[in-house]
């Protein structure tokens, strides 16, 4: 399965602008000439430096994402393989070209909306001001196998950096899946963290969020239906 990269004319968008201590977001989002979305965006801190996100979803599902330390695109599912090949391919280059939008024309258009336009975003409602977000924690888990596969999702946070792991009985447990911060329409992040693990008698695993706007890391216990079987 392979997209194509949607065209300027694809673009429609929004503004929200804020501070306390002082940040900003412009988000816009584009449906391309394929039966999928695409989100990014750019964001202006209270001391002056930003952040860029760009992602795509298909048929309802995330489908890839932009790395923006790198600047290449990376698959989230399988399908996405030929879509991330071919616009991290030397003829495309289209990590380069979402740097350059996003380090400048974003950070420049959102510099103009800040100056110009704050008043009456917030006067509309258009505008979102917050300075720190909880998150909310789920935690879930499925068969894999002989082993059980348990799931973390920390979603509605921000700002973005998050510390989220699984432990049982309070030691952290490795996990070979990365875990990717991804952006919400709103301008606040979500995460999922995934272990496989084969349940022991007597074990507790949970789930350890640490987050700014947290007083204290939070933590959610996974419990497992089998302890409720007679």
């Amino acid at each position: 399965m392979g997209i194509s990269l949607p065209s300027n004319r694809d673009r429609t968008g929004t503004v929200c602008s804020g501070n306390s201590p002082g940040f900003g977001v412009l988000p816009a989002l584009w449906i391309a000439e394929w039966p999928g979305k695409g989100m990014y965006g750019c964001e202006l801190r209270g001391d002056s430096s930003t952040r860029g996100y760009q992602q795509y979803g298909y048929d309802g599902k995330d489908f890839l994402a932009l790395d923006t330390e790198r600047w290449v695109y990376y698959p989230i599912t399988d399908q996405a393989q030929l879509s991330v090949q071919r616009w991290n391919s030397p003829e495309q280059r289209a990590g380069e070209r979402a740097k350059y939008y996003l380090e400048t024309d974003c950070i420049n258009w959102l510099r103009k909306y800040l100056e110009y336009g704050k008043e009456e975003l917030e006067r509309r409602g258009v505008c979102r001001v917050w300075g720190r977000v909880r998150p909310e924690v789920k935690v879930s888990s499925r068969p894999s196998g002989s082993a059980m596969k348990l799931h973390c999702q920390v979603y509605g946070f921000y700002p973005r950096d998050v510390d989220v792991n699984w432990k049982m009985n309070g030691m952290d447990i490795p996990s070979d899946e990365a875990k990717q911060v991804l952006p919400n329409s709103d301008g606040t992040y979500q995460l999922r963290a995934s272990v496989e693990v084969t349940p022991e008698d007597g074990a507790s695993y949970s789930c350890h969020v640490d987050h700014s706007s947290l007083d204290e890391p939070l933590s959610v216990t996974w419990v497992s239906v089998t302890k409720y079987r007679g």
